[in-house]
């Protein structure tokens, strides 16, 4: 039987769409607008003339970013720290949550708490950096993927989750004289593919925005990630070579919304495919158990 629409429920639709088209154009526009002004002439930008289309539509500020062949490198240590990164990171996590799930651990409170801990108090930069320089990862890629290579909270979530995994299917598994690893590797990460999509989103999403460990531990100017080498095209006009009949000053105009653009473009790119795993990875993760 069809529903009749009264007028009070009409209008309550009408608020909820209205309400959802409004978030939509808050959160998309932005992203709009800062294209259209990174392929629109610098000087229609500098007078503010860019509102909904662009004007004198070219790839200038893409072409002065991507033929720097700082930025190509810096772009490629970005996707070297990321990838290894967020490896260390998720298997780290795993592998620390795991035995924290388990009820038969020895200990498991007292191991809890400890790393717990860690949440609330914190050695430093200046101790955590001495660590880093003892070990003798200063200028190496290390400096920059193992210090932050567990990070607690997501560890619980991955814990939680990991308690919510029926325990008759791992009984199974044991009565089968399955080892520890065996139900860890064939049982628990077939099943955690949610939680782990959402970690590497996490991490991904941390180590690619990352660039302060990088101003610390990173000396060789080969080694820095792309964000570094973008903050100093835009703050200092460190633009490699431009064409000397282009005016710097409305280059560097649309610059700053290309470098935006260039940035952002990997994480927009790979969220699509994770985004199904990504609310039932936290939500589960995060409040059951």
């Amino acid at each position: 039987m069809k529903k009749q629409m009264t007028v009070g429920s009409i209008c309550f639709d009408a608020v909820i769409y209205l309400s959802l088209i409004a978030a939509i154009f808050a959160f998309v526009y932005p992203l709009y607008y800062m294209f259209i002004v990174s392929v629109s002439n610098g000087m229609n930008v500098m007078r503010g003339e860019i509102k909904w289309f662009p004007i004198g539509f070219n790839f200038d500020a893409y072409y002065t970013i991507l033929t720097d062949p700082k930025v190509i490198r810096a772009y490629g240590n970005t996707l070297l720290y990321t990838s290894v990164g967020t490896f260390i990171n998720v298997a780290a996590t795993a592998l620390c949550a795991y035995p924290l799930s388990r009820s038969r651990l020895y200990g498991r409170s007292f191991f809890t708490i400890f790393i717990v801990i860690t949440m609330l108090f914190h050695g430093g930069m200046i101790p955590t950096y001495l660590v880093v320089d003892s070990l003798g990862l200063m200028n190496s890629m290390w400096a920059i993927v193992i210090p932050p290579a567990i990070n607690v909270w997501y560890m619980i979530i991955m814990r939680t989750f990991f308690q919510n995994i029926p325990n008759e299917i791992q009984e199974s598994a044991v009565i089968d004289g399955a080892h520890e690893i065996t139900i860890f590797w064939r049982i628990i990460i077939p099943l955690s593919a949610p939680v782990f999509a959402t970690m590497i989103m996490f991490y991904a999403v941390w180590h690619w925005n990352s660039f302060f460990p990088a101003t610390i531990y990173l000396r060789n100017n080969e080694m820095v990630p792309v964000q570094i080498i973008m903050r100093s095209m835009i703050v200092d006009g460190n633009v490699g070579e431009v064409n000397s009949t282009r005016d710097l000053t409305t280059i560097l105009l649309s610059m700053k919304y290309a470098v935006v653009i260039v940035t952002i473009l990997p994480i927009l790119a790979v969220y699509p495919f994770i985004q199904k795993y990504f609310v039932k990875g936290a939500m589960v993760g995060s409040l059951k158990g």
